[in-house]
């Protein structure tokens, strides 16, 4: 039996916070988290990330020439302090998975277009290391919505031996995969997860985030506040659907309402209520199903209760349970995937993303051609 390969696999979410750093090991086609580490960026990086997406708009040429230069610095530089921390020589590396910073995402139309900063090539050149990137945009020229790539990990790692399983990925954005034990998958972007949380919290109380859920849990929902937020066009949408935060942000929930007769706890309760009544209305179509929770929102014990009170003939557990830290799947999708693409496997995303045909997900840069 030939020896696991190891990857380094790095993704930025939706939160634009930081980066999530993972040393993956692959034994056949499974892979196994060995490290994660969750490096945040600069103060400064959070704020031209923040500024340059204040708009709503497609970010402009030049700023997203300047955002590329410092991301692939801070990603090369994170990755090279990753492996000395461990004492491992970058030869130790089959390849990075970079993921990268999503600035733009619209897969929609004429112009579709999906936008993730941190040149892998200029990755690949700063670390000497083997670097895939660019893993959505053979989808989006597919037909396909470039997201969510998740649902094709959760196959591979969490499919069941009988009946249904769903995997609910709480970043930025939600996500669900469903898999069926005869390895049948379908996913989508279910809408707003922590993006609106985060946003709304630290406008009002200047907290990154709202720790454990305690911020909500002392809130009231609004009803007639969360019935205009529900009422977006997005929940009632068919899949295959993604989405980001050119479209859930904090312009959304004012446009949706007047929020100055809303006192600022309440509006963050609903908020809370609005990430789990989308979820459970996505759920609604499939069999009752064990459900596994990954992402940063499994550590918001709020909003895990408004889940487990609206989905009770579910089962909710983390996906710690089954193997992998729900703070590092994402990270381990990208270096699986890089694996894939090493490969030449193609992935068959037209269930999930919508895209014609299969495709091989990502591009490959190697060192010394970079």
């Amino acid at each position: 039996m030939a020896a696991a390969k190891y990857y380094i696999g790095m993704l930025s979410g939706t939160s634009r916070d930081g980066v999530d750093i993972a040393l993956v090991s692959i034994d056949g086609n499974q892979p196994r988290l060995q490290e994660l580490r969750c490096i945040p960026y600069p103060p400064s990086l959070v704020q031209l990330l923040k500024n340059m997406l204040a708009s709503g708009q497609r970010p402009k040429s030049k700023q997203l020439r300047e955002a590329d230069d410092l991301l692939v610095g801070f990603f090369s530089e994170t990755v090279i302090n990753f492996l000395a921390g461990m004492g491992m020589d970058r030869t130790c590396i089959t390849a990075i998975g970079s993921h990268g910073q999503t600035v733009w995402h619209d897969p929609v139309g004429p112009d579709a277009e999906t936008i993730q900063l941190g040149d892998p090539q200029k990755i690949a050149r700063a670390t000497g290391m083997t670097t895939v990137g660019d893993f959505r945009s053979n989808d989006v020229a597919a037909g396909g919505q470039g997201a969510p790539l998740a649902p094709l990990l959760h196959r591979a790692v969490f499919r069941p031996a009988t009946g249904n399983r769903a995997v609910l990925n709480l970043g930025g954005i939600a996500n669900i995969s469903v898999i069926s034990s005869d390895g049948a998958v379908s996913g989508f972007d279910t809408g707003p997860a922590n993006c609106l949380l985060d946003a709304w919290i630290q406008q009002q109380l200047g907290e990154a985030y709202d720790q454990g859920g305690q911020w909500s849990s002392g809130g009231t929902v609004d009803n007639l506040l969360l019935l205009q937020l529900m009422s977006d066009p997005y929940f009632k949408k068919p899949p295959p659907k993604s989405t980001g935060l050119e479209y859930f942000n904090l312009q959304w929930l004012r446009k949706k309402s007047d929020l100055e007769h809303i006192n600022a706890r309440d509006v963050q309760a609903t908020l809370a209520q609005l990430t789990a009544s989308s979820v459970a209305m996505s759920l609604s179509p499939y069999e009752t199903l064990d459900i596994l929770v990954c992402g940063g929102g499994v550590n918001n014990r709020d909003l895990m209760n408004r889940l487990r009170s609206l989905l009770p003939q579910c089962r909710l557990e983390s996906t710690a349970a089954h193997g992998i830290d729900p703070d590092g799947v994402e990270a381990v999708l990208f270096a699986w995937l890089a694996h894939e693409r090493l490969a030449g496997r193609a992935q068959d995303t037209a269930p999930i993303t919508g895209a014609r045909e299969a495709v091989l997900l990502g591009a490959v840069f190697r060192p010394e051609s970079a």
